[in-house]
């Protein structure tokens, strides 16, 4: 049974509801006491199907659907499979991806008529479900879910993310994978060979990279003023420039070897030399006056007609969007490849994404969770996540006799592939880096291993309490407001420099130092249930 939800275009607020909530529907904690005298607790669940021998044994869910408008998951041949292994069968409610938020939001915010597994429409940083006691704490039954505890005592530092102010695990993660795969520098290897030039391994070598770029006719048209040495969106730019100089401004924040925490943008020296550094390449035309609206589309346009040399995206992009616009290229060998970080007066790195994509919890709604509690451990067991990466044996992939898995010809067709139901975001998967090198050529596959080595770990999700919120709501949209204006402003000129004093204490006054405390704080809690 399935049913879809429909947005009515209304949104109710979500935290002003769920304020009201707290003290009223108790906490989690409360509510998690007498189901384990239920027949559930009785059958001896080791982390294998099934999860149960009741008969018609029913679990509610809700969830998003695909992004593909065509794939139904309620009917997709992999969750299927999942479920008749578990032994039970789904009452779904899917959502489309594109309203999920809107609509799940109010219904959380009601607090009433919660499915036995819900998917959360975000993090729930500020615990409001946590606090208005709309989920259980799902390290109170462990003992039910072998295949989670396997899984946190494996990887501390998502435990460590997972795990409230109240020292409790309230939430199943769907994961991402962190070291492959990530942003990089993608640089056209052939004007390189052309002009006989080595990968660049610093920001002074990549600027004469740049210029060489820039000065030459690389693409041999006749016109030696057509090529762009560096195609990048703005929001990109951090990512590839920000680690030479010691600072990490994608996640804004980050600690040092000491554990003291700062923030990137308000680095007197560091923030105002790399600032500095991007000002030089716009006052020389190396990066270019459009750059704040720059798109993928337009940089995929420029490297279909061979007229830039740079940019900067998804190391999955190397093979699959951008040497794919080249006539030339046949697969064998990248012509846009990823290279190593840059380093500056500090030594280069990529960060990495959270591993953390989405969360999914047990309703306190369900007064009887240990079916549905089996089953989300299920959900997470190898069984379970070979089936969502790779799909059906001898449909989707094949098994080598040295144990390597493959996919078969029919998975080449991504319309059938979703269909099937891969890699569904209504459960809680985890990406495999396996199942994503056998989609790539050799080539590419070699680069991210390479690459991986470079990767460090983002600033880490951690949750925040009432009075943390409270601060951050203050000031953090502000101060982030205000940093990225006097970031283009500075970049392009309009503000000088030498005005970067007042701009450090415009941050100080706007709550500056408020604000880290509070990521102090969070980040010392966060290291504290890493141990």
């Amino acid at each position: 049974m399935k049913k879809m939800l429909r947005f009515g275009g209304v949104v109710l607020s979500a935290l002003m509801v769920l304020s009201s909530m707290v003290g009223c529907v108790g906490t989690g904690k409360e509510t998690a006491k007498d189901p384990l005298e239920g027949e559930e607790a009785q059958y001896n669940y080791t982390g294998e199907g099934p999860v149960t021998n009741t008969k018609d044994a029913k679990v509610s869910i809700l969830a998003l659907n695909s992004w593909y408008s065509t794939v139904d998951y309620a009917n997709a041949e992999i969750i299927k499979n999942i479920e008749s292994r578990a032994g039970v069968s789904i009452d779904w409610t899917l959502v489309s991806p594109t309203n999920y938020e809107d609509s799940v939001r109010p219904m959380l915010a009601s607090g009433s008529d919660l499915p036995d597994i819900v998917e959360l429409p975000d993090f729930d940083e500020n615990m409001n479900y946590i606090n208005a006691g709309l989920f259980y704490p799902l390290d109170e039954y462990m003992d039910y879910m072998p295949n989670y505890k396997k899984f946190l005592d494996k990887n501390p530092t998502i435990k460590a993310s997972l795990t409230a102010d109240d020292g409790h695990i309230y939430y199943v993660p769907q994961t991402a994978v962190t070291d492959n795969y990530q942003p990089c520098i993608i640089m056209n290897m052939e004007w390189l060979d052309q002009l006989g030039l080595s990968v660049p391994k610093t920001l002074d070598e990549f600027v004469e990279v740049l210029r060489a770029f820039r000065d030459h006719d690389m693409n041999g048209n006749g016109d030696a003023t057509d090529e762009i040495p560096l195609s990048i969106e703005a929001e990109k730019l951090p990512y590839m420039f920000g680690s030479a100089f010691g600072l990490n401004l994608v996640d804004g924040f980050y600690a040092d070897k000491d554990g003291t925490v700062h923030y990137s943008a308000a680095e007197k020296d560091k923030y105002k030399k790399y600032l500095t550094f991007l000002n030089k390449l716009y006052s020389e035309g190396l990066l270019e006056v459009e750059y704040t609206s720059l798109t993928r589309d337009q940089i995929t346009e420029r490297c279909a007609k061979n007229m830039t040399g740079v940019t900067f995206d998804f190391s999955w992009q190397m093979s699959q969007l951008y040497s794919k616009q080249y006539p030339e290229y046949t697969g064998e060998k990248g012509i846009m490849a990823g290279i190593p970080p840059l380093s500056g007066e500090e030594e280069g790195y990529y960060l990495s994404r959270n591993p953390i994509s989405k969360i999914f919890g047990i309703s306190t709604a369900d007064k009887n969770p240990l079916l549905a509690i089996k089953f989300l451990d299920y959900a997470m067991g190898e069984e379970s996540q070979d089936s969502y990466v790779w799909g059906i044996e001898g449909e989707s992939y094949t098994i080598s006799s040295d144990g390597k898995k493959e996919y078969t010809k029919k998975a080449s067709d991504n319309n059938w592939l979703q269909q099937l139901g891969i890699n569904a975001g209504c459960l809680p998967s985890q990406q495999s880096v396996e199942a994503t090198d056998v989609l790539l050529p050799n080539w590419h596959v070699a680069i991210d291993k390479e690459l991986m080595e470079y990767s460090r770990a983002p600033w880490p999700f951690i949750y925040s309490t009432t009075e943390e919120q409270n601060v951050i709501s203050q000031y953090l949209v502000d101060i982030t407001t205000y940093v990225e204006e006097m970031n283009v402003a500075f970049i392009t000129g309009t503000t000088d420099l030498d005005s970067f004093d007042s701009y450090l204490s415009t941050l100080n006054n706007m709550g500056l130092q408020d604000l880290l405390k509070v990521r102090q704080d969070q980040h010392s809690r966060f290291l504290k249930s890493n141990q």
